[in-house]
């Protein structure tokens, strides 16, 4: 099978993100707003080419206050920075339908070498006729290492937000 454009469904795709706060609770959030490009064959992944793009004032914690907070210039500065993107420059199996997906992930005008493991959940057709195929990933960055450095101590010691993000992905596609 040759290399083929994917459209992302996104009514049936995900980018959620956990942090902890306080130091022992967890809070999650999503982005409702992102596009991707792929070019890939599903027979071999390790070829694909990926580009994903976040619209940053898409954040979603279920708290207008924090999410307002996090669109402002102590966190991600929409205003000046609206888009997080995700560009694919190598791709490993590492077993059976689980790939090591590595790019270059900019977000607030930084730009970091950034891995994601990355499971192909499989394919077939919709009850339209339509072929689509199924993606998850997961991953984990440092919101420091780009110069997102915004917190506040806690009395008892440590920190209100902290430093590693973990990242999931939901991905439903199908050829363009």
């Amino acid at each position: 099978m040759a290399k083929q454009k994917w459209n992302v469904d996104v009514t049936h795709s995900g980018i959620d993100f956990s942090v902890k706060h306080m130091m022992f609770a967890t809070v999650k959030g999503a982005f409702h707003k992102f596009d991707a490009e792929i070019e890939a064959d599903l027979a071999d992944l390790t070829t694909a080419d990926i580009q994903f793009t976040v619209d940053l004032a898409s954040v979603d914690t279920r708290n207008e206050d924090r999410d307002n907070h996090l669109r402002s210039a102590d966190f991600f500065d929409v205003e000046n920075h609206p888009t997080m993107a995700f560009k694919s420059t190598s791709i490993t199996k590492t077993d059976e339908n689980e790939y090591d997906v590595t790019g270059e992930l900019t977000l607030n005008g930084v730009t970091n070498t950034e891995t994601f493991a990355v499971t192909f959940e499989g394919q077939g057709k919709n009850p339209w006729g339509v072929e689509v195929a199924g993606f998850s990933g997961e991953g984990k960055v440092k919101r420091s290492d780009y110069g997102l450095t915004w917190n506040a101590a806690l009395e008892t010691g440590g920190v209100l937000v902290g430093d590693q993000i973990k990242i999931s992905l939901q991905i439903e596609a199908n050829p363009a």
